[in-house]
């Protein structure tokens, strides 16, 4: 493969409705612990850390459970303006 051909990255699908119920429960689970939710999963998202994610409620399972690319897709996707 030539490094002049752009390569087509594609994941494996899972289901949008359960990222979401995921992100939502790791969340509310941040937030109930007193972290800022925003801050932790965008750290967790950089660099792959699961250290970012708090392990009450079983967020830090439960984030792992899921592709970072995956999230970040869910995100893009019901990002107001794109869809």
């Amino acid at each position: 493969m030539s490094i002049e051909n752009t390569s087509l990255f594609k994941i494996v699908d899972t289901d949008v409705l359960e990222t979401k119920r995921i992100l939502q429960e790791v969340y509310e689970a941040l937030k109930e612990r007193g972290y800022n939710p925003t801050n932790q999963l965008v750290g967790y998202l950089i660099s792959g850390d699961p250290g970012y994610i708090s392990s009450y409620k079983d967020a830090r399972k439960k984030i792992q459970t899921i592709d970072r690319t995956k999230i970040l897709e869910v995100l893009l996707e019901n990002f107001q303006g794109i869809k």
